[in-house]
């Protein structure tokens, strides 16, 4: 074994064991590099520096299912240089002819080789090196276009080799690693491989492509990078690219005057480094049920807009957070058009649910009871608009302002608060902040204190402000939890290729809000709203006590005013219900939004009722969480239920609205 030969298996043995190499990592350097005897004697360059491209890390859940990785692809291209080569041309002729002989498939390999060599040699002298070069290009034609899926003359348009500043022309982008070896050991059986340049790439692949796109976000290469290296462009791609990124390796090999590439002289060998794996909170499990319960509300109630957040209210975590519109991650199609994740960066005004501002703050400061009794019917207080609910009630209790919705009570509860301790509240509760979840692009919301009495009222049943869903869902995390205000945390850890983990995300405590005994209370009280007397009757889950809120705004218009059915404009609205089950010690928070429902059409001679956050999010809120709690394997605490009063059980829900 001469020293040229015994030095490129040394080197092909160091490239298979350097770490992390894919396959056809291994099987492209093996074809052009220790196969690179049938490359043209001719120098170019002293020497080239072959790529050995790194991993990006994986992203799992939080049971670690695969969520995404990379999978090893090959662009195709021909080498124009190569293509207008002379000698390659007319070995690759050569090739043709003499395999169409019967010969061909008596001689050895060997015998291939100088048969071909020699009928080269002759054709050189035959033929002008212009007619070589044409006939060869029609020949690479012919043997690739079927096995690329092309016609030929959709393959001898996409090879025009006059487009000047390209060394390359790029034949196919994406490529798995089995087509790109079929396409090479194609190249070399007809002596083409010179001309052929396989480029190997990472493609980033997402098992369930429709699935938490928002949160994952999506990858790209960096044009502003003169080695377009591939960057985390939104979610978690992009908030932790520095993690998941690894770092590309590289051998050296050095040309001399016959070969270009002279592995008697081999060079440095340095192995990538492969990114860091990402362990999010999500449970698959819970994603899968909250995707589908939620396109299956949007379909009946003909929304096109929505989000359901799942959010464990002890530690923060999000376990589930579905938004629509949405993408598909492996296409990115209307990606510009759907990429808004409702869930974070789109703001609504809250309506009901946000009554347990001026209740629980109230309560905190010690200034009401569950069964304190205020006057509810319409009212008005110095310079403030006429506030009125759907029917006029009596004296009702904090608990049954909060099962009945009225606006009358939330509001005169606030004032009991007063206008500083409310709005320190709000505030408080995480109202006009970003919640600091790591996602790109959230909102904070709107929230101002004008000074005016009539923006007052309003605010303290939930018009004149702005949120997030899930500011929604760390506002009522906090009354499950006990009264702390939780960071809601999408990452549990980040581990190394062999498991070790090299961080784990703890909880991250904002503020205390309310006391524990004041958490407990509303809890209880919420627990009413979906009596069979509340609004939220259709929350009810068998078995279980669930607490929660329900809220119904008309929607803002965008030249002013509201969708009220006022001036031309049909009644529009968002609804929704933020929940906690099981209402004693709560497992989970759940949150739903839907904008812009449409109730079925009624019964003839029935009217159609307008949607609401009870007869819309409601229901939706109790399939979800009957399928968590089936999940999470949660135990029965059954709940009595009152005796029901159909007559107010039946109005209840228009006192959202």
């Amino acid at each position: 074994m001469n020293s040229a030969v015994f030095y490129r298996r040394c080197i092909f043995l160091c490239l298979v064991f350097v770490a992390g190499l894919s396959a056809l990592s291994v099987r492209l350097i093996y074809l052009h590099v220790v196969k690179a005897d049938e490359v043209a004697k001719q120098s170019i360059k002293s020497s080239k520096s072959v790529v050995l491209l790194a991993n990006r890390g994986c992203i799992v859940d939080c049971n670690n299912q695969l969520i995404a990785r990379n999978i090893p692809r090959a662009r195709m291209a021909f080498d124009k240089l190569m293509l207008r080569n002379t000698g390659i041309a007319a070995l690759s002729l050569a090739n043709k002819e003499l395999r169409e002989t019967p010969e061909w498939y008596l001689w050895d390999q060997d015998e291939r080789n100088r048969k071909v060599e020699a009928r080269a040699a002759q054709l050189k002298n035959e033929l002008y090196a212009d007619d070589i070069i044409t006939q060869n290009i029609e020949h690479v034609i012919y043997t690739f276009a079927r096995p690329l899926g092309m016609t030929t003359a959709e393959l001898r348009q996409r090879m025009k080799l006059d487009r000047e500043g390209q060394d390359y022309v790029v034949i196919k982008p994406d490529l798995s690693e089995d087509d790109a070896e079929n396409l090479l050991q194609l190249a070399r059986d007809y002596s083409i491989s010179p001309s052929v340049v396989l480029e190997e790439w990472q493609k980033r692949w997402y098992k369930m492509p429709n699935m938490a796109a928002a949160i994952m976000g999506y990858v790209g290469e960096d044009e502003n990078d003169p080695e377009r290296i591939v960057k985390g462009r939104a979610g978690i791609e992009n908030k932790m690219n520095d993690e998941l990124s690894g770092k590309n390796g590289q051998i050296i090999t050095h040309k001399n005057k016959y070969r270009p590439l002279d592995l008697a002289k081999p060079g440095k060998v340095t192995p990538p480094r492969h990114g860091l794996n990402v362990q999010l909170t999500l449970d698959m499990g819970m994603q899968r049920v909250v995707e589908e319960e939620l396109d299956a509300g949007l379909k009946e109630f003909s929304a096109t807009k929505g989000t359901i957040i799942l959010m464990n209210p002890k530690s923060g975590a999000i376990m589930a957070m579905a938004s629509r519109p949405t993408y598909n991650l492996n296409t990115r199609e209307n990606i510009t058009k759907n990429g808004l994740d409702y869930a974070t960066q789109a703001i609504y005004e809250p309506g009901s649910t946000f009554k347990i501002i001026s209740t629980a703050g109230a309560m905190d400061q010690g200034l009401i009871e569950p069964d304190t009794v205020f006057d509810c019917r319409p009212y008005r207080n110095g310079s403030v608009k006429l506030v009125k609910d759907y029917k006029t009630f009596g004296d009702l209790s904090v608990q049954q302002i909060l099962a009945k919705s009225s606006n009358v009570g939330s509001y005169k509860i606030a004032l009991e608060l007063g206008t500083d301790l409310f709005f320190n509240y709000l505030r408080a509760f995480g109202f006009g902040a970003k919640t600091n979840i790591l996602m790109a692009g959230e909102s904070a919301g709107v929230v101002s204190n004008t000074g005016n009495p009539t923006d007052f009222s309003r605010i303290s049943y939930g018009y004149h402000v702005s949120v997030t869903p899930l500011q929604v869902a760390c506002a009522y995390s906090a009354i499950a939890n006990g009264g702390l205000l939780m960071e809601p945390q999408l990452l549990k850890s980040v581990t190394a290729n062999d498991g070790t983990k090299t961080h784990t995300f703890k909880q991250k405590k904002v503020r205390r809000v309310i006391k524990a005994e004041t958490a407990l209370k509303m809890r209880e009280a919420l627990a009413t709203v979906v009596d069979v007397k509340g609004t939220a009757r259709l929350a009810k889950v068998e078995g279980f006590s669930v607490a929660g809120k329900t809220g119904t705004t008309i929607k803002i218009h965008p030249k002013g005013g509201y969708y009220d059915g006022q001036n031309g404009r049909d009644k529009r609205y968002t609804v929704s219900f933020a929940g906690m089950m099981s209402a004693e010690n709560p497992e989970f928070v759940c949150v739903v939004v839907i904008d812009d429902p449409k109730m079925p059409d009624a019964e003839e001679g029935t009217p159609t009722a307008n949607p609401g956050g009870g007869s819309v999010a409601a229901p939706i809120f109790s399939k979800v969480a009957s399928r968590i709690a089936n999940l999470m394997g949660m135990k029965p605490s059954p709940q009595k239920m009152p005796t029901p009063e159909n007559d107010e059980a039946q109005l209840a829900e228009k006192s959202d609205q």
